[in-house]
């Protein structure tokens, strides 16, 4: 009643002058619509309120209100506000007046400024809140939250970040020129323009709403204070389906149950924005995830690796050798035992473009070098696997959206952009997208402005677009949900904004092409936005999700599953699909299934993917693997087997696969001729001609290789004793199980398993152990034994212990050999070979990144300084990638000059390399480079005059490096321009000097950051 009262009392004031403390006394009528729909609705009414205004405020400057030290506030007045676009003409005359016109007055500071539209709405509780909180941040209102909910009133703010605030100077002495002026104005009205649009589409999705969603409420329901379920104010289920024009309840009801997790604690999975890939381990399917946004203690991004396995809730981390940097937002593939992570972001200016590969079985991270089409970097975008090969779609980098699709290529690290036709998506992320057959399925995202609820399929044959349309409810439009595929089922779940009913699972028959409802119970309010879903055998695992609220911080949601069985046995119970199966697929799967079935239930083997093979005569198994591996159909992470006579081969296939061919006959797959009109059967004759003969995969569609196979005589069966590849324990296990056998024979204390590592790093053929590894001095007492026990659980002949980099001009390395000769190594990296002594020469593992930018430039003609070129860390790049004309290499570290001349031979480009040896700057050339590498840390700065005389009179480009403070990053960088203009100025040139990009290389220490700061120096013409 309270609530009833206070709206009551608000309404009865609006548009009464004296209650009304704004400045111009009335409501803005430019929102008036907005504010009416919202206070017509008996959950909200507004409070407060302002449309966005351009506005001038005078205050009394600081040294007239200096003697008022107990005022709070300065005080001031509005010299000028409109609601409207502003008129730059009006506000000139009013700050400039004519000198005779302008009368004394005393000196104030004029402030020019844009507001955007805020309201402030009381709603009758939480939910309702929620609701119109999450409506205002889908239509770009990004800062509206809860205010105020302190157990009396529900408080909300719509509002966004838009603004704009200028100081124009004193009253009596303007700073700005009319010019200016008039620029300010024109910016204004544009961000003016921008909230309309902003405004007006919040009012439009409140319309579309009406009815519904402020009525919806969540009551406990009776038989279980914690279960919820959703009712109208009648007290009847408010969500309904509606088909061919009737309204029906939901098709059918699951639970969603929490799933128990033990091993590593539950609180690692409290995640959102990270990446989840199903593999097998052993006979079972199991979870492995990266990277992500949340964990254990303080919330920041993660690079964790983590195995989940959902049958028993047991959960391992998993010990990598070298990790990809935090990061969230970007995807993870699995193309058989290798996990592919791409894109996301590290921080919210580090986007990233790079492709990260993790070896599920040796636990090992490859930083890969892709070549063909540039690939942009983004965060926020989705990716499918069809065969060896990963589409992208999508993403967002700060204000840029994508549309184009990607390809890579796994066998051969390629990126490819695709040029395709037909009904195209618009730019978006915060979507989802599977595979199905030859068809990638994207559903939703986020384009900027508003949310999206489209459905369209790519067909990867023919690279054409389609939107799709079916029958049902089909799902409202949401952004950061999750997609999967199960059966012929395409699902959808999750997502933002927030519904009071986002407790909905909705499944698209992908056969009938009519969408299915699902109401899912759970005792607790699970959040899946930004959550990952993965499909295991019948259950549908979900791990993390969440939000950050305004005002009560972040939510996160633990791990859950949902049981799929029950709506697919309710559904075919209802429907003649189990007919059809058994009246076609029978014939084929029936003699084998016999066989392999001692009590006769076939539906109980069914349920294990991991028994499933495609059998075929020797004299077709190979054609019939490569059209598995061409749609993606072949199970990569099981071995292959032969029948006991030997006579068939059979190939484990996908769960996706047995259906598509169990029920062939159903699925409708159009393929097109070079006409573009649709062409099934004239396909399938020429092949029936063709088999035996040499045949173009890239010319099959998905429906002819289905027909194909066929044809080959592949006939689906079952192995229940078939073996997964044998997945590999983690070395750092191994490592403890033999150090434990050999100090507990020595007698020594088991705490010294405490300084066992974890991780390792290897230079050629030589593992490197950390050197805070085997620190006590009784481990010298094992000697040889030890190190033999540890190089062969790391299947390596040479061993050693790192050292710290001596600090002194040549930066030695300390590193100890503790098994083999000597320490001289071979490295390829980036298709070059570096070659040099361990135990004398430093090596930088951290600069990978920075080696690939340079040897990505195209330096063709160019002539390099390198003032600190080692054993070649860039010299080798510019040489051998970047193809540059002449690299002048400077060095004085005898060890790394001996290595420098042997790389340059073995790569091939010791003839257009000229090696100085000694004091850069005393050897290194005058007036003859394009391009200066000052490759040195923490810093450069001795040889920053060295670098400005090594350039040509025309200037040319610097790369900087130094570490730094993660605060002083951009005082750094224009420390840089500014100290490399005075000396450019000193020696004589005319240049103008500018930052033309800053590289975050990685961090060196807490807080410390290597960066690259890419100075460029060019003529000034006059």
């Amino acid at each position: 009643m309270e609530f009833e009262k206070r709206k009551m009392a608000t309404m009865a004031s609006l548009g009464c002058t004296e209650t009304d403390k704004s400045p111009k006394g009335t409501l803005d009528a430019p929102i008036i619509p907005l504010l009416t729909e919202i206070n017509s609705r008996p959950s909200f009414f507004t409070t407060s309120s302002c449309s966005g205004r351009i506005s001038i405020f005078s205050q009394p400057s600081f040294a007239a209100t200096a003697a008022a030290e107990k005022k709070k506030a300065r005080g001031g007045t509005w010299l000028y506000i409109s609601h409207s676009p502003a008129d730059p003409d009006a506000i000139i005359s009013l700050i400039f007046p004519p000198a005779s016109t302008r009368p004394p007055q005393p000196s104030s500071d004029l402030v020019f400024r844009f507001e955007p539209l805020i309201l402030a709405i009381e709603c009758i509780d939480l939910n309702s809140a929620q609701f119109l909180v999450s409506t205002a941040i889908s239509c770009g209102f990004r800062e509206s939250g809860i205010t105020s909910a302190n157990g009396k009133r529900v408080i909300i703010a719509v509002r966004c970040s838009i603004r704009l605030e200028v100081p124009l100077g004193d009253s009596n002495n303007i700073a700005v020129s009319r010019e200016y002026v008039r620029f300010l104005v024109s910016i204004a009205n544009e961000k003016m323009e921008a909230n309309r649009k902003r405004t007006e589409g919040f009012f439009q999705t409140l319309l579309q709403k009406k009815g519904s969603s402020d009525t919806i409420k969540l009551v406990n329901d009776p038989g279980d204070g914690e279960n919820l379920e959703c009712r109208d104010g009648l007290g009847n289920p408010a969500i309904l389906d509606e088909i061919d024009g009737r309204y029906k309840a939901h098709d059918c009801s699951l639970s969603i149950t929490q799933l128990k997790v033990i091993g590593e604690p539950e609180e690692r999975l409290f995640l959102w924005g990270h990446s989840a890939c199903t593999i097998y381990k052993g006979s079972t399917r199991k979870i492995i995830l990266h990277g992500g946004f949340g964990g254990m203690g303080r919330h920041t991004r993660r690079n964790d690796s983590l195995l989940l396995d959902p049958t028993n809730g047991i959960l391992e981390a998993i010990h990598t050798t070298r990790t990809p940097s935090p990061r969230m937002g970007h995807t993870a593939s699995m193309v058989g035992e290798e996990m592919f992570v791409i894109g996301g972001r590290a921080d919210p200016t580090n986007i990233l473009g790079e492709v990260w590969v993790l070896d599920t079985t040796t636990s090992e991270w490859t930083l890969l070098d892709c070549s063909g089409d540039s690939f942009p970097p983004r965060h926020r975008h989705a990716a499918a696997v069809l065969g060896s090969k990963i589409y992208v779609f999508g993403g967002v980098n700060n204000e840029n959206l994508f549309s184009s699709i990607f390809v890579l290529d796994k066998d051969y690290l390629r990126w490819k952009e695709l040029q395709v036709g037909g009904e195209q998506p618009c730019p978006r992320h915060s979507h989802s997208m599977v595979t199905f057959g030859s068809h990638i399925f994207v559903f939703g995202g986020y384009n900027g402005e508003n949310a999206l609820g489209d459905l369209y399929s790519f067909n990867v044959e023919t690279s054409v677009w389609k939107q799709e349309k079916a029958a049902g409810r089909s799902p409202y439009a949401r952004f950061s949900h999750s997609m999967f595929v199960y059966k012929q089922y395409l699902g959808i779940i999750g997502g933002c904004p927030v519904k009071q009913h986002f407790q909905d699972l909705s499944l698209l028959d992908l056969y009938s092409k009519v969408w299915r409802n699902i109401s899912l119970s759970s005792v607790r309010k699970d959040l899946f936005v930004r959550s990952t879903v993965s499909v295991v055998g019948d259950d549908l695992v979900i791990i993390g999700g969440g939000l950050s609220c305004y005002a009560f911080g972040t939510k996160f949601s633990g791990p859950t599953k949902i049981s799929l069985l029950v709506f697919v046995s309710s559904n075919d119970a209802s429907s003649n699909s189990k007919q059809v199966l058994q009246s076609e697929s029978t014939q084929v799967l029936g003699e084998t299934l016999d066989s392999t079935s001692k009590d006769g239930n076939k539906d109980e083997i069914l349920k294990d993917p991991s028994i499933w093979f495609l059998q075929f005569e020797r004299k077709n198994a190979k054609l019939g693997k490569d059209l598995l591996k061409r749609f993606g159909w072949l199970d990569l992470g099981r071995k292959v087997c032969s029948s006991i006579k030997g006579g068939h081969i059979c190939f484990p296939v996908t769960e996706q696969f047995y259906f598509l061919f169990s029920e062939r006959g159903k699925v409708d797959f159009p393929t097109y001729t070079s006409e573009g009109s649709e062409s099934k059967t004239a396909e399938t004759t020429s092949l029936k001609e063709s088999v035996g003969q040499d045949i173009s995969l890239d010319e099959i569609s998905s429906f002819a290789s289905l027909n194909l196979l066929m044809q080959l005589g592949g006939i689906c069966v079952t192995f229940e004793t078939a073996e997964a590849r044998k997945s590999a324990r983690p070395p750092s296990t191994i490592m403890r199980e033999a150090v434990a056998l050999l100090i507990k024979q020595k007698g020594l204390p088991e705490k010294l398993l405490e300084q066992l590592p974890s991780k390792w790093e290897r230079l050629g053929d030589i593992v490197v152990l950390p050197g805070t590894s085997f620190k006590d001095p009784v481990w010298e007492t094992m000697g040889e034994e030890l190190w033999a026990v540890i190089a062969e659980v790391l299947k390596t002949n040479r061993l050693a212990k790192q050292g710290c980099v001596t600090p002194n001009g040549t930066r030695d390395s300390t590193l100890k050999m503790l098994k083999g000769n000597n320490g001289w190594v071979d490295h390829r990296e980036n298709g070059i070979l570096y070659s040099f002594d361990a135990t004398k020469c430093m090596f930088s593992w951290g600069n990978l990144s920075e080696k690939m930018r340079m040897a990505r430039l195209d330096c063709q003609d160019e002539v390099i300084v390198d003032l600190f070129a080692g054993i070649g860390y860039f010299t080798l790049p510019f040489l051998v990638r970047a193809n540059a004309k002449l690299v002048y290499a400077c060095e004085w570290n005898p060890h790394a000059i001996e290595a420098l001349h042997h790389n340059l031979q073995a790569n091939s480009v010791s003839d257009r390399c000229i090696i100085l040896e000694g004091d850069n700057r005393i050897t290194a050339p005058k007036g003859v480079a394009d391009r200066i590498c000052l490759g040195l840390l923490p810093t450069s700065e001795e040889s920053w005059v060295t670098a400005v005389k090594s350039l040509r009179s025309k200037g040319g480009m610097l790369h900087v490096h130094g570490n730094v403070k993660d605060s002083e990053e951009d005082t750094w960088a224009e420390h840089v321009a500014n100290s490399i203009h005075r000396i450019a100025t000193s020696e004589g040139h005319c240049w103008e000097v500018a930052v033309d990009h800053v590289e975050r290389v990685k961090w060196y220490a807490p807080h410390i950051r290597h960066l690259v700061a890419d100075i460029r120096c060019r003529v000034i013409q006059r």
